[in-house]
């Protein structure tokens, strides 16, 4: 139901323009290839639908075809959930800062607004990101429990459609699996007799899996082609997808998304590299895995929680996590190091007139590129061998518009400033802004 409310809907008919990207058109293309293919093969090649065996077959397929498209579609028309705009957190039930004496509503709402200060400020959206969330630069929102932006579903994978996209992830390789049986079976069971291996040392005996019959339509070249074809493609969405669903089950597991998992290793790092003597403690694993799975997966399909306030661990609080992510904001603004543009680049994600090495170790990411003006300042963060990250200093009508220019450049085109300590206060204004 909850696929059908989200398309028929009228105001959510803009959802619809989600399925014209590159990512949902590949994804179904392949789901509708190897789901056909293993069809016909079957029913007319391999195990046809007067048998027990081959009825049973045939509604096994079709059941793996219905579940991968239920849940691909809820994971992208159901979608994360988003923030609401302009948010401030002043409806937490056990707010960080609660007073002892009075319990007046309205007091605890004004101490609740002091929490602002434990809290990231989105300009784009304009409010604060609430515990977990994160601003999606494609979703141009910021997404509840963001794990990632999925281009295969062409919008962000988070706290409303955990559940789908990781169901999807599960079943997509298990259909795969059988399709892939029926397309091995029905190209040995129709060449049997045809093509000779030579292996006469070797007798198999294949009598139970051959299904003797007469098929409607001879066993082509073209059928046998469309058949190794799909076979390729139900091989390879086996590896691939199925690496992703054990990647997710580890987060999911430990009650984490991968950007969680990230930022409780660059704290760990932090408090290694200052040594702090902190003891940072993850606050949303809440000691088992089965409690932490049901974060997640329930039987009506709606995970618990607001997507805003969460359970934590006992020595943690809502805002364990963002003052640790505030820690982290102001370590690498601290560590950054400032460059000078002495090559024009234009954007482009694979330049061919940057070298060799440049073009073909391109970051495989979707973050932006940044076009560069020679004569620029900008400050890298992060970068490999042949690409940097980092954020442009803005010039004064930037600033009054309250843009951010940040991105990947080729690191041919930059080179470090070297200043002393006479304009060294100069950097870090530069920094702060």
């Amino acid at each position: 139901m909850n696929i059908l409310s989200a398309i028929i809907v009228f105001e959510n008919l803009h959802e619809v323009k989600r399925l014209f990207h590159w990512g949902p058109i590949i994804a179904l293309t392949v789901i509708g290839v190897c789901s056909s293919m293993a069809i016909l093969d079957s029913i007319i090649w391999y195990w046809p639908l007067d048998t027990t065996g081959g009825s049973i077959n045939f509604i096994m397929l079709i059941n793996w075809t219905v579940l991968i498209l239920y849940n691909y579609f809820n994971a992208m028309f159901v979608g994360p959930g988003y923030i609401p705009l302009e948010w401030k957190p002043i409806n937490f039930q056990q707010p960080l800062f609660q007073s002892s004496v009075s319990h007046d509503p309205s007091e605890i709402i004004l101490e609740n607004q002091q929490d602002v200060m434990y809290l990231q400020f989105c300009k784009l959206c304009q409010g604060y990101k609430a515990p977990r969330s994160h601003h999606c630069r494609k979703c141009n929102r910021c997404v509840m429990k963001m794990d990632h932006h999925c281009p295969w579903i062409n919008n962000c994978c988070g706290h409303m459609n955990h559940a789908y996209f990781t169901s999807f992830l599960l079943l997509a390789p298990l259909g795969c699996i059988h399709a892939a049986l029926i397309f091995i079976m029905t190209t040995y069971t129709q060449l049997y007799d045809r093509i000779s291996f030579g292996w006469s040392s070797v007798k198999i005996d294949m009598s139970a899996a051959r299904h003797i019959h007469n098929p409607i339509m001879p066993f082509s070249i073209a059928a046998f082609a469309a058949t190794l074809f799909a076979l390729g493609l139900a091989l390879g969405t086996t590896i691939a997808v199925g690496m992703l669903f054990f990647i997710q089950m580890k987060v999911i597991l430990r009650n984490k998304t991968s950007i969680e998992a990230w930022i409780e290793e660059k704290a760990k790092d932090r408090i290694q590299y200052y040594q702090t003597g902190e003891d940072f403690i993850f606050p949303y694993d809440l000691g088992s895995r089965w409690e932490n799975f049901k974060q997640v997966f329930t039987w009506s399909g709606t995970p618990m929680g607001d997507g805003i306030e969460w359970p934590v661990h006992e020595k943690c609080n809502q805002y364990t996590l963002t003052i640790e992510q505030l820690k982290q904001k102001h370590d690498k603004r601290q560590r950054s190091v400032e460059y000078r543009v002495v090559e024009d680049y234009n954007g482009a994600c694979c330049p061919l007139g940057k070298g060799l090495n440049t073009f073909f170790r391109t970051p495989c990411t979707e973050e932006p590129r940044i076009k560069l003006t020679k004569g620029e300042t900008i400050f890298a963060t992060r970068g490999t061998k042949w690409w940097m990250y980092g954020d442009k200093v803005l010039n004064e009508e930037q600033a009054k518009a309250e843009v951010r220019i940040r991105g990947w450049f080729p690191r041919r085109c930059v080179e470090k400033c070297h200043y002393d300590s006479a304009n060294n206060s100069t950097s870090e204004e530069k920094k702060e802004q």
